[in-house]
């Protein structure tokens, strides 16, 4: 369904990107944040969901200033190079990428942006540090906390595992706390729940907490 675009940032950085399309007129825009694998088969299979689902999608390739074309497993050899990768990757380069991306993605209209794992925590920060967009939902992301008392500039949904074994349950609550009026979700789960190529997949968990956050996106996206 999608194909490989390039971006160029407001610092003249080019980066790739994944570009899904919908069957018909776009509703609007979503960016798709990865996690440490990169934009590989599960973030590609993500944005063509959403595609499906009526949306323009772009998952840009956040590795890309360390490592050009970074697509991994779940090895525990593709986890330590996707934590090295994520470890020399600076915030605010992936912010001037996901800025970028928006900029890509609002020619459908508004833009909302999702992210998952490593992801989830750049959506939220996404959300604290860039303007124009319409609607965030951040699933697990274990750096969020770090980062909770940082003001929102766009309406968020969070998604958590109750048995999330890599964000202590004190990091969860500081974040719902730091946060009263946003949309705030945890599930019979562990970390990863919504990817379906993991071993802690959670089918019920993960169709939920797309069906919450595809509503999401209608209300405040189109």
């Amino acid at each position: 369904m999608g194909e490989m675009i390039k971006l160029t940032a407001r610092d003249g950085v080019t980066i790739g990107a994944y570009k899904a399309e919908p069957a018909h007129r776009a509703r609007g825009g979503i960016v798709v944040l990865q996690e440490i694998f990169g934009v590989n088969h599960h973030i590609r299979n993500v944005a063509d969901g959403f595609a499906a689902a009526g949306y323009l999608v772009i998952a840009p390739a956040i590795f890309d200033r360390v490592e050009r074309d970074a697509e991994l497993g779940y090895s525990p050899k593709d986890v330590r190079k996707g934590l090295n990768l994520r470890s020399r990757t600076k915030l605010q380069n992936a912010l001037a990428d996901i800025e970028a991306t928006m900029g890509a993605a609002a020619q459908a209209g508004n833009v909302g942006i999702v992210g998952y794992c490593w992801g989830g925590t750049l959506t939220y920060a996404a959300a604290t540090h860039l303007s124009g967009i319409a609607a965030a939902v951040a699933y697990y992301g274990s750096g969020i906390a770090a980062m909770s008392d940082e003001v929102l500039l766009a309406p968020i949904e969070f998604h958590f595992g109750e048995e999330d074994k890599s964000i202590p349950p004190d990091d969860v609550e500081k974040i719902r706390l730091a946060h009263p009026d946003s949309g705030f979700f945890l599930y019979p789960a562990g970390h990863a729940f919504a990817c379906d190529e993991r071993p802690s997949y959670d089918a019920k968990s993960a169709e939920l907490a797309q069906k919450r956050t595809l509503e999401f996106f209608a209300r405040q996206v189109g």
